[in-house]
C-alpha cells in the first residue's frame, strides 16, 4: 500500500512538473495569454479617466474604442477577451489598472452570467496560468488553483508536443496573427462586411437563459462582486445588454436581472431601445459579432447614452468614419 501511495504521489509529482515548467501549448493557448497581455499593457499606458471596454468577444467585435473614444473624448482600451477565460482571471489583472473616475462599460455575453463554478475550474486559461501566471492564479480561489494544476490530460501533452516545434521554428508567429485581427485600441478589425461568412452564422436564434438561471449563475456573484469593490473606489461601472439576432427576443424579466446586477451593486445599466438586437443580416460570423459598419452604428448609439449618462459632452465623428457605419444593413431603429 506504501508503494502505490509513493508511486501514485510521483506520478502527480511528475505530471505537475511537466505541465508547469516544461510543456507549453504557445499557439493555440499562447495567442489568448498574448492578446490579454497586451491589452493589459495597452489599459496601464492609458491616462485617467478612461473608458474600459469589458466583454467576451462581443466587446472587440461589437463595440469600438475607435468610435467610443472620439464620442465621449476618452482614452479607450476595448478589453474584452473570448468567453472562456475567467473573469476572476480577468478581474484581476484589471483591477489595479482602474482608477477612481475610470469607466468600465461591461456589455457581457448573457453565458458569462450563468457560467458555473465546475466551468471556472475547468476554463481553458487554468493550463497558461499554471505554466506562466502563478503569480495570478495565486490570488484566485482554491478551486481554481486546483482546477488549474489539474488542467491538463494526454491530449494537451500531444497539443503541446506538436505547437512547441512549430513556435520555436517561428512557423506561426502570434504577435502578427494578433496585429493582423486588432487595431491599437483593442477593436477587433478582421470582421468587414465584405468579409462576412454568412455559413457560419445560425438560421435560429440560441436558447437563451432564464432570469433565474442569470441570477443564480456563479459568473453573476463574480460580476456583482467586482461591480462592488470598483464602486467603492469611485470607478463607474456601467453594465450593457450583448448584442443578439433582434429573433432572440430577450425578455424584460431577463433585462431587469441584468441591470440588478449592476444597479444595485453601486454601479449603473444602460440598455438601447432595441435592447441590442438586430437581424441577421448585421452580424459576422456569430450571433455576438457584428460586421464592422454595424459594430460601428452600434457604438455611436451608445455612445450617445453613455454621454447623456456621464452628463459629458458627445462629439461628432469624422466622415470617415461615419461613412464606414453608414454601410450598415439593417442598424436603423436602435437610438
Amino acid at each position: 500500500m506504501r508503494r502505490l501511495f509513493r508511486l501514485c504521489s510521483l506520478s502527480v509529482l511528475v505530471y505537475i512538473v511537466v505541465f508547469a515548467m516544461v510543456v507549453d501549448r504557445p499557439l493555440s493557448l499562447g495567442v489568448l495569454r498574448l492578446e490579454l497581455l497586451q491589452k493589459t499593457a495597452r489599459m496601464a499606458a492609458l491616462p485617467s479617466p478612461k473608458l474600459v471596454i469589458m466583454a467576451g468577444s462581443n466587446g472587440p467585435y461589437s463595440h469600438s474604442c475607435v468610435v467610443m473614444s472620439v464620442m465621449l473624448n476618452m482614452p479607450c482600451e476595448n478589453a474584452g477577451i473570448a468567453v472562456g477565460i475567467g473573469l476572476d482571471d480577468i478581474f484581476v489583472r484589471y483591477e489595479p489598472l482602474l482608477h477612481a473616475g475610470d469607466v468600465v462599460y461591461m456589455p457581457m455575453e448573457l453565458q458569462q452570467y450563468t457560467m458555473s463554478a465546475a466551468a471556472y475550474r475547468a476554463a481553458v486559461d487554468g493550463a497558461f496560468l499554471l505554466r506562466h501566471d502563478r503569480h495570478v492564479l495565486a490570488q484566485l480561489p482554491l478551486s481554481r488553483v486546483v482546477g488549474a494544476v489539474f488542467c491538463c490530460g494526454l491530449g494537451d501533452l500531444t497539443e503541446a508536443l506538436a505547437e512547441m516545434p512549430l513556435a520555436e521554428a517561428s512557423a506561426i508567429k502570434p504577435e502578427a496573427l494578433l496585429a493582423e485581427e486588432y487595431d491599437e485600441q483593442g477593436d477587433r478589425t478582421d470582421n468587414g462586411l465584405y468579409k462576412r461568412d454568412a455559413a457560419l452564422l445560425p438560421l435560429a436564434p440560441r436558447a437563451l437563459p432564464s432570469a433565474e438561471e442569470i441570477y443564480s449563475g456563479y459568473g453573476s456573484a463574480l460580476i456583482a462582486a467586482f461591480v462592488t469593490k470598483e464602486a467603492r473606489t469611485g470607478v463607474i461601472v456601467i453594465g450593457g445588454m450583448p448584442v443578439d439576432y433582434v429573433a432572440a427576443h430577450v425578455s424584460g424579466e431577463v433585462t431587469s436581472v441584468i441591470a440588478d446586477i449592476y444597479v444595485g451593486n453601486g454601479g449603473r445599466f444602460v440598455v438601447l431601445p432595441n435592447q441590442s438586437e438586430y437581424p441577421r443580416a448585421d452580424f459576422f460570423n456569430s450571433e455576438d459579432h457584428l460586421v464592422q459598419p454595424c459594430q460601428y452604428m452600434h457604438s455611436i448609439y451608445l455612445a450617445r447614452r453613455l454621454g447623456v449618462l456621464l452628463r459629458r459632452p458627445v462629439l461628432q465623428l469624422s466622415t470617415a468614419i461615419t461613412d464606414i457605419a453608414a454601410a450598415c444593413p439593417f442598424a436603423e431603429g436602435a437610438d
